[in-house]
Formats: C-alpha cells, sequence, structure tokens
C-alpha cells in the first residue's frame, strides 16, 4: 500500500471514519464505562464498528483509543493495562482495515492542564510516548493526536508521537465560536496560533475535528489556509451543532447534508474528511460518493 503522505502529495482525497463514541453507545456501552476496555471485554463489537466504516467507504480507520493514556485510565483504575489495551485497539483496526486501509492510532487530550500544576511536562511526555508505541506495536499506521485545545501539550504530545514511533503524526484541534465573531479553543488558541506552532513542530497532518459542523469547519478552514496553503489538512466535523431534545443531545444534520458540504471543503485544500460526534457509517458512505465522483 502507498504511504499515507505520498497519497495526499499526489492530490489524493482521504475518507476517515466517523464518531466512534456515538456507535459504541449504539452498541450498549453505558455511562460511566470505560470505552476502550471493550477492546478486551467486547472485542466483536468494536470490530463490528471499525469494519462498518471500512464497508462504507472509508480510506482511514481510527482505534477504539481516545482516553486509553495511563493518565485518562488512572480514572477507571486501568493505567497499570494502558499498553494492553492500545495494543488491543491497534489489532482490532488492523484486522478491519486489512491491508488496503490505513489505521489511525487515536491519542485523545490527557484532560489535564499543564499550566494548572495538575500534571507535569515528563508525566505527560511519558503517558503519551507509552500510548504511541503501543499504537504501532497494534498495527497502526500514523499517530492522531486529537480534539485538543491547549498548545503546550500538543508539543509534548507530537515530540512523544515522533521520537517513540516511526509512524507520520497528525494533530487536530478542537475550536469554538466566540461571542467576538472568531473561533478559539478553550485554552485561547486560535486556528492561526495552531497552524503556526504545529508547522514548527514537524507535525505531518494537521486540522480540526470536533465542536462544529462543517458550516463551522469551512471558517476555521479558511483561516488555516491563510496562514498556510500547504500542510496536508484534516478536518472531521459533528453532525450539526446538537439540540436538547426530550433530554437528549441530538446531532441533526443528515448525511445528505453533510455531503452536499464536501466539496467547499475540498475546494479549500482540505485533504483529509471524516466525520466526529453523531456522524455514522450512512454519513460516511454519502461522503465516499461525493469523493469518489469528484473529478
Amino acid at each position: 500500500m502507498k504511504k499515507l503522505l505520498d497519497k495526499l502529495k499526489e492530490g489524493q482525497v482521504l475518507l476517515s471514519d466517523g464518531a466512534w463514541g456515538t456507535m459504541l453507545f449504539e452498541k450498549g456501552l453505558t455511562a460511566g464505562e470505560c470505552p476502550e476496555l471493550w477492546n478486551i471485554t467486547n472485542r466483536d463489537k468494536v470490530f463490528e464498528i471499525a469494519q462498518s466504516y471500512i464497508k462504507a467507504g472509508a480510506d482511514i480507520i481510527e482505534t477504539n483509543s481516545f482516553g486509553s493514556s495511563g493518565i485518562k485510565l488512572e480514572l477507571f483504575d486501568l493505567a497499570d493495562r494502558a499498553e494492553e489495551i492500545n495494543i488491543k485497539a491497534a489489532e482490532i483496526s488492523r484486522d478491519a482495515a486489512g491491508n488496503d486501509h490505513y489505521v489511525f492510532g487515536s491519542i485523545g487530550p490527557s484532560g489535564k492542564i499543564l499550566m494548572m500544576g495538575d500534571v507535569t511536562e515528563e508525566q505527560l511526555y511519558k503517558t503519551f510516548s507509552r500510548q504511541s508505541a503501543a499504537l504501532e506495536k497494534g498495527g497502526a499506521d500514523a499517530i492522531i493526536i486529537e480534539t485538543i485545545t491547549a498548545l503546550d501539550e500538543a508539543m509534548i504530545a507530537i515530540r512523544a508521537a515522533k521520537e517513540n514511533t516511526g509512524l507520520p503524526v497528525v494533530c487536530t484541534f478542537t475550536f469554538d465560536k466566540t461571542v467576538n465573531n472568531d473561533f478559539r479553543t478553550m485554552m485561547g488558541v486560535s486556528p492561526t496560533e495552531m497552524t503556526e506552532n504545529l508547522i514548527n513542530s514537524g507535525v505531518d497532518i494537521i486540522g480540526t475535528n470536533c465542536g462544529n459542523g462543517f458550516d463551522g469547519m469551512l471558517e476555521i478552514v479558511k483561516e488555516i489556509r491563510q496562514t498556510n496553503a500547504t500542510i496536508p489538512l484534516m478536518v472531521q466535523a459533528n453532525a450539526g451543532l446538537p439540540q436538547l431534545i426530550n433530554g437528549q443531545s441530538v446531532f441533526p444534520e443528515s448525511p445528505d447534508e453533510m455531503a452536499a458540504k464536501l466539496p467547499l471543503l475540498i475546494d479549500l485544500g482540505v485533504n483529509t474528511i471524516g466525520g466526529c460526534c453523531g456522524t455514522t457509517p450512512k454519513h460516511i458512505a454519502k461522503f465516499a460518493e461525493v469523493i469518489n465522483n469528484m473529478p
């Protein structure tokens, strides 16, 4: 299989998967459970999710490892099983992907704030290093550090992945629209600041995920591309902004509604597109139709 970065340099647009949390809850995950422990206790169900996205047409499947850093697993008294859980996560997605699709090893934020003294740089580096190495050992083709809001944590995670694996590294931030009508992360980082800093980190692909539907993502991508026109760019949007209906959060955008906006993102230079909260294999199947029918 051709290397990931070579495909992007050739101008190909790759399709990633959709939401994992949404699908895990559909499979029976309950509030308070550790989703990543399912890699061991409910392997078949995790495999079914990964396989459903491959069958829908995704080129890339992530791993069920978003919250399986040692720091996050401490919440479930599972820190000592971090390596096992991450290896299993990558093995499951690798089995679903076969040899002709890419596996992105997912690493989410630690949930700690460096500037508040919740955690040290050494602790972050160590936990991200172990997670990255375990995901590579399980068969990941790249590491994706996602849903990030703080630059200091992003830099440590990227360095840990770069220094402890031989894999390409992706990093995506989550932005919210402010009262000033611009976009910032929870920690105050703008798309411009993210782009400038991540490029200097040596990361291979940058981007944005979660927090917005494609309408918001279009604004964020425009700002990123004003800062840098060439770095590979990944977008994974929610199925619109959540609405509270009968006490539950519902993501309103249908597969057709989201798919109609894909050409706008591709025209702005987005190389890799997928879904986040609320998106399903049906969304990814529609995305695949659009991408496959584009010139």
